[in-house]
């Protein structure tokens, strides 16, 4: 084995969430069709042996991530070596390149890199990472999975699917906080949650188009709390003739979906002049690219 592991941590992006109301544990049940972003839109994490437990983090959301003890790539690393019974450090690095709390799950995308990279690097079964991604936060197990899924539950119940083709789309964030915790508050203030009920299997869907017209029906349950808290976090500027335009998790990252990439490429070079200031990137949405 190489003495430098490194993998993608690539933005997970929210189809569909559909939110229950709070539970007594403060949680939520969620139902959702979860995808993935292309390398372009991705954390990278890199992992070396060491005899002690260390992380440094550069890139555009440095400053935001933070290396400290609360960083979700050091709780990992910490739940692994708990769960697995070992004593071994890793030296980790985190190029932080998405947007931090962006509704895009940067932070569990870097858990469930670092579970990945260290049942690796310590030679551990991938089962004890998967024993330990749900108390790290609900996008992770689905993040370590890294396929296009049903979320259900509270994010532990995973369940793989198959779409027809990768979807072209453009994530964009204007870089206004939009903070998760106000949003679900809202949410709940708001009677959110009271018509919940989880959808049944996944259709089978011809086509992109077919996968379109589906998603039309389906909704983001926090969509409509996050653009009353934070007008500002929506698509003001007018895109070139997406299928879908929708908000993923909590915001305040949006998604519009298109038939081709290059009309989606088209889409963010026209956004990125108009918003210099964003995040914006054109991907394919499916699986994760996790070399």
């Amino acid at each position: 084995m190489s003495d430098t592991l490194h993998t993608l941590a690539p933005a997970k992006v929210n189809l569909f969430l559909h939110v229950g109301p709070l539970k007594p544990n403060g949680r939520h049940d969620l139902d959702s069709l979860v995808v993935f972003a292309g390398p372009e839109a991705a954390d990278r994490l890199t992992a070396q042996r060491s005899d002690i437990l260390t992380l440094s983090v550069t890139g555009p959301g440095a400053a935001e991530a933070g290396a400290g003890a609360d960083n979700l790539v050091l709780k990992a690393a910490r739940a692994l070596r708990a769960e697995a019974g070992i004593t071994q450090g890793a030296a980790l690095h985190l190029e932080k390149r998405l947007p931090v709390a962006a509704g895009i799950g940067g932070g569990s995308a870097d858990a469930a890199a670092a579970l990945r990279l260290l049942t690796r690097l310590w030679d551990v079964n991938l089962a004890h990472a998967r024993a330990v991604a749900p108390s790290l936060g609900g996008d992770v197990p689905v993040a370590l999975l890294g396929q296009p899924a049903l979320m259900r539950g509270e994010g532990e119940r995973v369940e793989p699917v198959t779409l027809p083709a990768p979807i072209p789309a453009v994530l964009f964030n204007p870089g206004i906080a939009c903070p998760t915790g106000p949003v679900f508050a809202a949410f709940d203030a708001a009677g959110g949650g009271r018509d919940f009920a989880e959808l049944g299997p996944l259709p089978g869907f011809a086509d992109l188009d077919a996968l379109f017209g589906w998603l039309a029906a389906q909704r983001n349950d926090l969509e409509v709390p996050a653009l009353a808290l934070v007008p500002k976090i929506g698509p003001a500027t007018p895109l070139r003739s997406p299928r879908l335009t929708r908000m993923s998790g909590s915001g305040a990252t949006f998604l519009a979906l298109y038939a081709t990439l290059a009309a989606a490429q088209e889409s963010a070079d026209m956004l990125s002049a108009q918003h210099p200031e964003w995040w914006v990137r054109a991907t394919l949405l499916g699986g994760a690219d996790l070399s």
